[in-house]
């Protein structure tokens, strides 16, 4: 697995957008000169291979930690945007696959879990992205407690890699387990020439501090 060839992947499908002039603005309202959408990866057939495979790799490497059997694990995906990535690596790897809604259905059974989930079994959560970390900790919690199964790892395309996010997955015994992140995506848009020394410097200030970058560059 190459964590700068899935960087490579994500920029030249524009997964991955830097943008200063206009920044982005996000749901929140929040600026950032940064915005990820790995959904679009799905529709890149050579690509999504790729991810893929390295998706499979971090799966093998996490099972045999665990020691466990990497095609009787339950791959989890997070519900939407993780379901895609649990499903192609469950079928890669001949292993059954669950996925997780945002909270409980109103009606029906009222589950949360979707597929057959049987009790006590070893759980992977597969994700596209980790931001702050809180929707994947709440699907191994929902794995823990609704599935009664044995979850501590997450798997994930990207990750912006903030500081809190890695302490509160320390804090709640989850391991986060990534193809790329944001430190060597940079590295990689500076060294094609996607972006200059200058706003390579103002992306890191946004790493730094998200939530006042875009006071500090007066936006």
């Amino acid at each position: 697995m190459d964590s700068r060839r899935i960087a490579e992947i994500l920029l030249s499908v524009k997964a991955v957008k830097i943008s200063f002039d206009p920044p982005f603005t996000y749901t929140s309202g929040m600026k950032a000169p940064i915005y990820t959408d790995n959904r679009v990866l799905v529709s890149y057939v050579s690509e999504r291979k790729e991810v893929v495979d390295g998706l499979c790799e971090l799966a093998a490497q996490v099972c045999a930690q665990r020691g466990w059997n990497a095609s009787e694990v339950v791959y989890a995906g997070t519900a939407t945007a993780g379901i895609p990535w649990a499903s192609f690596v469950a079928m890669e790897l001949k292993a059954p696959m669950v996925y997780v809604r945002p909270k409980p259905k109103e009606h029906g059974a009222g589950k949360q879990i979707e597929g057959n989930l049987v009790e006590a079994s070893k759980t992977v959560v597969v994700e596209d992205l980790v931001t702050t970390g809180g929707s994947s900790l709440k699907t191994i919690d929902v794995l823990k407690a609704e599935g009664k199964s044995e979850s501590s790892d997450v798997i994930a395309i990207f990750t912006y890699g903030f500081p809190p996010t890695y302490k509160m997955f320390e804090e709640q015994g989850v391991a986060l387990h990534t193809l790329t992140d944001f430190d060597t995506l940079l590295d990689v848009a500076k060294e094609k020439g996607m972006i200059t020394q200058e706003q390579f410097e103002k992306v890191l200030e946004y790493k730094a501090d998200p939530q006042g970058w875009a006071a500090k560059m007066g936006l």
